[in-house]
């Protein structure tokens, strides 16, 4: 079992940034894909980003390329999503995810393929 704890989400306007964070607990860290949702209202969960155990693979949804980045700090137990130059568009609850492998460049990117979720992060961009 892991446990998720989201943070960093906020208020901001459009062209800012944030910075979310998801702290891990329990199983080992090392040994989980790792990836971010987000979900607005009335819509369906989205796949927003993913990096493998290795930390090495990372995958990025074609609308937050170039814009958000995924990394993850394994002596901090720690997954990180860095948004810029951020959109309306953008505004979601963000969830963090996490899923056991024992392939360490394994990378998942849709929900059903992970087995553990945080409760979420509202980010709000105002325009």
């Amino acid at each position: 079992q892991v446990q998720l704890d989201e943070s960093g989400g906020g208020l901001v306007q459009a062209g800012g940034s944030l910075r979310l964070s998801c702290a891990a607990s329990g199983r080992t860290y090392s040994s989980y894909s790792m990836g971010w949702f987000r979900q607005a209202p009335g819509k369906e969960r989205e796949f927003v980003a993913s990096i493998a155990w290795s930390g090495r693979n990372t995958r990025l949804s074609d609308s937050v390329k170039g814009r958000f980045s995924i990394s993850r700090d394994t002596t901090k137990n720690t997954l990180y999503l860095q948004m810029n130059n951020l959109k309306p568009e953008d505004t979601a609850i963000y969830y963090c995810a996490a899923e056991y492998t024992v392939n360490s460049g394994r990378l998942f990117s849709k929900p059903d393929e992970y087995s553990y979720w945080g409760q979420g992060t509202q980010v709000t961009v105002s325009s």
